[in-house]
């Protein structure tokens, strides 16, 4: 039975090597006889452009190469910590880039795919660093700067965004509801599959007076996190680490 599988929030970086190595465990097992792989954001922790020469690009791009080999489709979309991630890496892992959001046909029933940043719509402070930040010349910008120049932007950003969220209260972090509904109805979708939060579970809900469900990808910070979709439905799955 074809199988279709979704993950996100994996924040990969030299400092948690536990991570890439459940990663390239299950790329290499539980992945090989999937119809597709959808990466729905934030693959890496950071990312300060395609031209960045760090090692451990090199070796999630082969894995991701070697899954598509072996049969596996690969989607990546953009998150908020990636959202830099270009077509040169997508080529050379062998992947398809995705918009955010993206409408796809899951076994018969439209499904829409969201990293899930853009449904934090409390956090207005973040909603309008998400808008400048996509800008074309705020990117260009920043990806004309000196690689040196750049990692220690970004880890200053980091470290600004790690204070910040620790002070804001949970429903702020989380998605608005109201958000959801309005995402789901202009892209006429019973079905929501996203991450960023970090809060794995299926929700059900009604959209437009019918049963719907919002489906929500854990990140990969001490265990794996994965959606497990057939024509018989969808069902969440924890990897333990290796």
């Amino acid at each position: 039975m074809p199988v279709t599988l979704f993950i996100s929030d994996l924040h990969l970086d030299p400092q948690r090597p536990a991570t890439t190595r459940l990663l390239l465990d299950f790329l290499a097992s539980r992945c090989r006889g999937a119809e597709s792989l959808y990466i729905l954001g934030d693959l890496f922790e950071s990312w300060i452009g395609d031209d960045d020469d760090n090692r451990l690009h090199t070796t999630i791009s082969a894995a991701l190469r070697d899954a598509v080999a072996a049969g596996t489709t690969v989607y990546l979309m953009h998150g908020n910590r990636d959202f830099l991630l270009g077509r040169r890496f997508a080529e050379q892992a062998g992947c398809t880039l995705l918009a955010d959001p993206t409408r796809i046909d899951l076994y018969g029933q439209a499904a829409l795919l969201m990293h899930g940043d853009s449904l934090c719509t409390g956090d207005t402070a973040y909603m309008e660093y998400r808008t400048r930040v996509r800008e074309r010349e705020t990117q260009q910008a920043f990806l004309n700067k000196p690689l040196p120049e750049r990692r220690r932007i970004v880890a200053a950003l980091r470290t600004t965004s790690h204070v910040a969220n620790r002070d804001k209260p949970d429903f702020i972090l989380d998605v608005d509801p109201s958000a959801v509904i309005y995402a789901m109805s202009e892209h006429r979708v019973q079905q929501l599959i996203h991450g960023h939060t970090h809060r794995p579970a299926i929700h059900e809900l009604t959209v437009a007076g019918r049963p719907a469900r919002r489906m929500v990808l854990g990140d990969w910070a001490l265990q794996g996190s994965v959606l497990e979709c057939t024509a018989r439905g969808c069902r969440l799955h924890t990897l333990e680490p290796v």
